[in-house]
């Protein structure tokens, strides 16, 4: 089991000819993912020639890749100026999910295809600017790299792709269901919550660290959420308890106003809902390493 993506999930790239998406293809590949398409309308009817003699072939539209494979995934790699577009295509064509990585995007457009992608239900969207998600072992869909840790039973939910990657191969002793970027900036598809939820109704993640940042109340909210309905042990890092007021953080949601969305008052909340929370990356993943060493005795 894993939430989102599986080794069955198959994968197609818009924006797959591109430089970036060339190179991630090819790391998605090499993972083990199914990619089964890419998505460029000048370039439809192509196929594109990956290592290991895999050939991969190129369609006009999403709803053209997915009648001729049954993709099931998308994952974004168009510029910011089309990001929108790409996004509004997948929905129409009712992709299950589809993970935007693209930086940049305009918060009005995020709001926008969001709101298009609620209004028409079929289509969970996770980012934009966003790492993507990784089970590890069965499929990759993004930029995480595949090879820092293995198969195992803690789930990851970070709002930061470095972060994601350090807690990962801290933990890689211990392996991860699945870990999912969600992406920093101020509206994102997929939230803390959704995966909380997500990893408490799988029976093969035990343990769950969740990865905030300052600015915003999500971490707030997810706390009152793990309060009501997280059973399963939870531990918490919040980037930037060093951060001064007003002071933006790389992430366009990580800016502090007041004492609203500082790291202390996120950490205060989680804690106050029975989450251990770490200082420092490395603290964060020591307190699940405890954790998990206590569930295998």
């Amino acid at each position: 089991m894993a939430i989102f993506l599986t080794r069955d999930s198959k994968v197609i790239v818009q924006g797959m000819t591109g430089s970036e998406g060339m190179k991630h293809t090819t790391r998605m590949l090499a993972s083990g993912t199914q990619v089964v398409g890419g998505v460029n309308p000048r370039k439809a009817g192509t196929t594109v020639d990956f290592p290991g003699g895999v050939q991969v072939p190129v369609f006009g539209t999403v709803a053209e890749a997915i009648d001729a494979t049954g993709a099931d995934v998308s994952v974004i790699f168009v510029p910011a100026a089309f990001t929108k577009a790409a996004v509004v295509e997948a929905v129409d064509a009712k992709i299950p999910l589809a993970i935007v990585i693209t930086e940049g995007v305009p918060v009005k457009d995020t709001a926008e295809f969001f709101e298009y992608a609620q209004d028409a239900g079929t289509t969970r969207l996770i980012g934009p600017n966003c790492p993507g998600l990784i089970t590890p072992g069965q499929a990759n869909a993004g930029i995480i790299p595949a090879d820092i840790s293995g198969p195992g039973r803690i789930g990851l939910v970070s709002k930061s792709g470095t972060l994601t990657y350090q807690m990962m191969f801290e933990l890689r002793d211990f392996g991860f269901s699945t870990a999912v970027g969600i992406g920093g900036d101020p509206i994102i598809g997929t939230t803390h919550i959704d995966c909380l939820q997500a990893f408490q109704d799988d029976p093969d993640t035990d343990a769950i660290v969740m990865i905030g940042e300052i600015g915003g109340d999500a971490e707030e909210r997810a706390a009152a959420y793990i309060a009501e309905h997280v059973t399963k042990p939870v531990v918490g890092y919040v980037a930037g308890f060093t951060a001064p007021e007003g002071k933006t953080m790389g992430h366009a949601g990580a800016i502090v106003s007041g004492s609203k969305g500082t790291a202390q008052a996120k950490a205060e909340a989680l804690e106050a809902a029975g989450v251990r929370v770490g200082k420092t990356p490395s603290a964060t993943a020591q307190l699940m390493r405890e954790i998990m060493q206590g569930l295998t005795r």
